[in-house]
C-alpha cells in the first residue's frame, strides 16, 4: 500500500517533469530556451521514473543498471544541449534580441578574420538597456534573456 504511494508520487513527478520540457519547448521563443526546457527537468524526470521502478521492483541487482542509466542520461544531457546550442548558434537559428551579452561575436569573427584580440561584446538590447555604458553588473554568462525579471 504504502509503496504503491511512493511509486504513484514519483511516477507523477516524473510525468509532471516530462510535461514541463514538453510545454517549454512548445513556449519558448528560441533555440537556446527551448534547449534549456528540454535538458534540464528532462533529467530530473527519468531520474523520478527510475527511482519509481527500483521501488516497484524491489529488487537490488536492478539498482546499478538503473544507476547507470540515470548517469549516462546526466552525462549525455549537458554535451547534446551544447552541440544543439553550438549549432544554432553557428546557423544563425537564434533571437539576438533575447541575449544579455554574446561571448562568442567576437570569437566568430576572429576566427572568420584569421586573427585579432577582442573581448565579449553585449548584444544590442542590452547595450540599450544599459544606455550603451556596457552594465557594470554584467555576470559575462551568455544565454536567453526570457528569464530575466521585467522581461
Amino acid at each position: 500500500m504504502i509503496n504503491d504511494a511512493v511509486v504513484s508520487v514519483l511516477l507523477v513527478g516524473g510525468a509532471l517533469m516530462s510535461l514541463a520540457a514538453g510545454i517549454g519547448l512548445a513556449r519558448f521563443p528560441d533555440l537556446l530556451s527551448r534547449m534549456h526546457a528540454a535538458t534540464k527537468p528532462q533529467v530530473l524526470g527519468l531520474l523520478l521514473f527510475l527511482l519509481a521502478l527500483a521501488v516497484e521492483t524491489g529488487s537490488w541487482p536492478l539498482v546499478p543498471l538503473l544507476v547507470l542509466c540515470w548517469v549516462f542520461q546526466l552525462l549525455t544531457s549537458p554535451v547534446s544541449a551544447h552541440m544543439v546550442g553550438r549549432a544554432g548558434y553557428r546557423t544563425r537559428h537564434l533571437r539576438r534580441d533575447l541575449l544579455t551579452l554574446d561571448e562568442l561575436d567576437d570569437v566568430v569573427e576572429r576566427a572568420a578574420d584569421g586573427g585579432g584580440a577582442a573581448g565579449p561584446r553585449e548584444s544590442p538590447a542590452s547595450r540599450a538597456a544599459t544606455g550603451g555604458t556596457g552594465g557594470a553588473g554584467s555576470t559575462g554568462i551568455t544565454g536567453s534573456g526570457t528569464s530575466a525579471p521585467g522581461r
